[in-house]
């Protein structure tokens, strides 16, 4: 069906509410519920599709039933991956006395490739939100406290991002780890190069470099 040009001229413009297939009604319903999808985004993808070989939608739908069955999450970090350990926590080159927090896998993406950390990571899954009922519960915070335990971990850095819940995560595991009677153990925020409310995953890759290399010492009074 490839190189047919514009299938269905005119529906675009039309309103979503007189599609002429209940499957296309269907289709874009679910596209729409990805996030940053709306209604007529959702139906140029489905037009595409249509548009386009059978074989490439098979293929993407295969990809998403794979993506589903196997990937999981690594038993040590949290980190996504297709083994029980992911490729990090399993790498002999990292140093294994730094141990990065980040909030969830896009923010593992983005200081990797600054290139400018090699130690290992712990993804907590979220930040604390009491707004969105989101508590130190629902994260992985005590799989944290037991790694502190177990590994020769010397420094952790708070890579959370500079807002108020990734203010307050960082000050409560900064509570934590102090309360746990490790000795030894330095607790660091990334610099803030990355401005105060921005979002980590969006911090170009120069800027969150340096904020990771100009780590500084955790000091309370900074959420004060």
């Amino acid at each position: 069906m490839s190189g047919r040009g514009n299938t269905f001229p005119g529906i675009i413009n039309n309103t979503l509410s007189s599609l002429p297939s209940r499957l296309l009604d269907d289709a874009v319903t679910e596209f729409s519920r990805l996030p940053g999808i709306g209604k007529r985004s959702a139906l140029r993808l489905v037009l595409h599709l249509l548009r386009t070989d059978a074989s490439d939608s098979t293929r993407l739908g295969e990809v998403l039933l794979r993506l589903r069955k196997e990937v999981r999450y690594c038993s040590i970090c949290h980190n996504i991956s297709e083994l029980q350990v992911c490729n990090i926590c399993s790498d002999p080159r990292r140093d294994i006395t730094q141990i990065c927090i980040v909030e969830d896998i896009r923010d593992v993406i983005a200081i990797e490739n600054t290139q400018q950390f090699r130690g290992k990571y712990h993804v907590l899954g979220g930040i604390i939100s009491p707004m969105d009922g989101i508590g130190p519960a629902q994260l992985t915070i005590e799989p944290l406290m037991e790694r502190l335990k177990s590994e020769d971990i010397q420094e952790v850095i708070m890579a959370l991002s500079a807002t108020m819940e990734g203010d307050t995560t960082t000050f409560y595991l900064v509570k934590r780890i102090q309360q746990s009677g490790r000795t030894g153990l330095r607790c660091s925020t990334i610099a803030r190069g990355v401005s105060v409310g921005d979002e980590l995953e969006y911090a170009d890759e120069v800027t969150l470099g340096r904020s990771i290399l100009q780590r500084v010492p955790y000091d309370q009074s900074m959420i004060r």
